[in-house]
């Protein structure tokens, strides 16, 4: 609910203050006193109007800049939630909500939500949740049709079902976008699958193994040198034993002489001596592998054609499919390849099973969605049957009584590429205002004040199904009389309270009341002024030098005599007589207003 707006250096109002209360809320005043001002004040907050110069020239005379500030009390946590995802914030219910919006006299204008920084966008959406504002019509929620549909399903009871739709219809959309991804990569899928099986092939057909890059380089380089290993080996068997003054003989003539050394100093000598000794008997060792190695070398041309073949292979795989990785073992990178192409291969297989599934998936849902539509769009046509008269009997007490009220299905096929996420169903209320007349969707409906009316009526009945918490009412007595003021004033009193208009038989059971509603409005009539929870009283005056005199509108709550007083303006002038105070008084006590 609304519980304050302050205004400032806007038009004739430089500084007022409104505090509002639960219930029904009435302005009354003079013509020309700016009641209307207060409504402009109201959408300029909301974001109805959106700037520019005719706004800026809203600002007070001599003055910079306007500002409007409202605060607002949440009650329920999903509109706190919506409202919450709106500015990025976190809201709880009860919790204030602060909004501020200054105009300036360039048109430029600026938004504070809560302390942060606003859009004007971020406003209108806050403003759809939280008030709905009647004389204005464009604006107003009831006559948009998507939302005539969420109050329909409402009235209907079918909201878990249309949201069950929604759900169904949205795994569907995701189902076949999925399916329109895999259709158009299909031939670049099936090309890399190609790829991918021929790169498996050739890397399978090398049947590598880890670390195998090196030991086949170092084979390679082996059987390249075999006559050299072979030739240099038996020389250096040669000159260790076989030719003339070879090694191992001169170390044997050496190891004689050393020996009888030993004899003559044997403790200095003796370990000496056996070194030699050993190291003679190891450079033996040494001359009998090394001659041993040279026989077992011998050149295999096809061997070696072999080996060069393999490495030549695995030096273009690491190539082509290591290439640029740093590895200590390139033939491993080469594998670790092949199983990354082996699990793609394997997705890519799996898309196409995929495939299958989703055709029959898709074909699961949209019979499905059928079903759900249908189902939806009966309890629809029967919620739609049932409102009817319920409307049409609140159009004949608030003085139309030839309007007629109808609500227009148009349903499309489940197959049919139009159908959204809200049923197979497109409404729109239709009103016929006049006898002889077209009927016509409620957001053509011309007058304001009949709009007024006709939103008032549907209200009574549809109060239950609209979380809109705040109803703002203009122009709703526009060309009516007493009588039909005090039904009208009578019907808002109970729309704010939450009271059960529609009729019911003895034996039909009670159903709770509506949700109360705040409700503002803005009357000439003192017949609708008496049903008024809180009465404010919107004047203005002229003071001031002659040649500076300024205008000022001031808004006070009415209460007690100043309550009774304005209402005897209200229906005979300000000479008003104690007859005219005496009915005022009768006024309020019938309506219960004055308590």
């Amino acid at each position: 609910m609304l519980r304050e707006l302050h205004i400032s250096n806007l038009a004739v109002i430089e500084d007022a203050t409104v505090e509002f209360g639960e219930g029904l809320n009435v302005f009354t005043g003079e013509t020309g006193a700016g009641k209307s001002l207060i409504i402009g004040a109201f959408e300029l907050l909301l974001g109805l109007r959106s700037g520019g110069a005719a706004t800026g020239a809203m600002i007070r005379s001599g003055c910079d800049e306007g500002r409007v500030v409202g605060m607002f009390e949440i009650r329920d946590q999903r509109t706190a939630d919506e409202i919450g995802a709106i500015v990025d914030m976190s809201l709880t219910p009860d919790e204030p909500l602060l909004i501020t919006r200054r105009i300036f006299a360039s048109g430029r204008s600026s938004v504070s939500i809560n302390g942060s920084p606003g859009t004007a966008g971020m406003l209108r959406a806050i403003g759809e949740l939280l008030v709905d504002i009647h004389g204005q019509h464009d604006q107003q929620y009831l006559l948009k049709p998507a939302n005539q549909l969420k109050i329909l399903d409402s009235f209907a009871k079918s909201s878990p079902l249309r949201e069950k739709f929604t759900l169904t219809h949205r795994r569907l959309r995701e189902l076949r976008q999925r399916r329109e991804e895999l259709l158009a990569s299909q031939e670049l899928r099936r090309q890399q699958t190609e790829l991918f099986e021929f790169q498996a092939g050739e890397i399978d057909a090398a049947e590598l193994q880890p670390n195998q890059a090196s030991q086949v380089q170092a084979k390679f380089v082996k059987l390249s040198n075999v006559g050299r290993l072979k030739q240099d080996a038996s020389e250096i068997c040669d000159s260790l034993q076989e030719a003339d003054g070879s090694v191992l003989e001169r170390l044997q003539l050496i190891g004689r002489e050393l020996n009888e050394l030993t004899q003559l100093d044997a403790d200095k000598l003796t370990n000496i001596s056996q070194v030699l000794h050993d190291a003679t008997d190891a450079l033996q060792d040494v001359a009998g592998e090394l001659n041993s190695y040279a026989d077992s070398l011998d050149l295999d041309d096809g061997e070696l054609t072999e080996t060069q073949q393999l490495l030549d292979t695995i030096n273009y795989l690491i190539h082509k499919y290591a290439g640029g990785k740093i590895s200590d073992d390139p033939t491993g990178a080469v594998l670790e390849y092949r199983s990354q192409i082996g699990e793609k291969i394997e997705a890519m297989r799996g898309e196409e099973t995929d495939m299958q599934h989703l055709d029959a998936e898709d074909a699961a849902l949209q019979l499905q969605l059928g079903q759900i539509g249908e189902e939806l769009t009966t309890k629809r046509a029967a919620a739609a049957k049932k409102l009817k008269p319920l409307i049409e009997s609140q159009f004949k007490q608030l003085g139309m009584d030839e309007a007629t009220f109808d609500v227009q299905i148009e349903t499309l096929e489940s197959t049919d590429a139009k159908v959204g996420p809200s049923g197979l169903d497109a409404i729109e209320f239709l009103v016929r205002t006049n006898p002889g007349s077209n009927a016509h969707p409620l957001r053509q409906i011309a007058s304001g004040g009949e709009v007024s009316r006709i939103m008032l009526g549907l209200k009574s009945i549809l109060a239950g199904g609209d979380r809109i918490s705040v109803l703002v009412f203009d122009e709703i007595d526009a060309n009516i009389g007493g009588r039909l003021g005090g039904v009208i004033g009578e019907k808002m009193r109970q729309l704010a309270h939450g009271a059960t208009l529609t009729p019911r038989s003895k034996t039909a059971k009670t159903p709770p009341a509506p949700p109360a509603h705040q409700v503002l409005c803005i009357t000439h009539l003192s017949q609708i002024a008496a049903y008024a929870d809180n009465h404010l009283h919107i004047s203005k005056e002229v003071s001031g030098p002659k040649n500076s005199r300024q205008t000022r509108t001031t808004v006070r709550l009415l209460t007690g005599d100043d309550r009774t007083a304005e209402l005897a303006e209200m229906m005979a002038g300000k000479n008003y007589s104690q007859t005219a105070l005496d009915q005022a008084r009768e006024l309020l006590t019938a309506s219960s207003g004055g308590k």
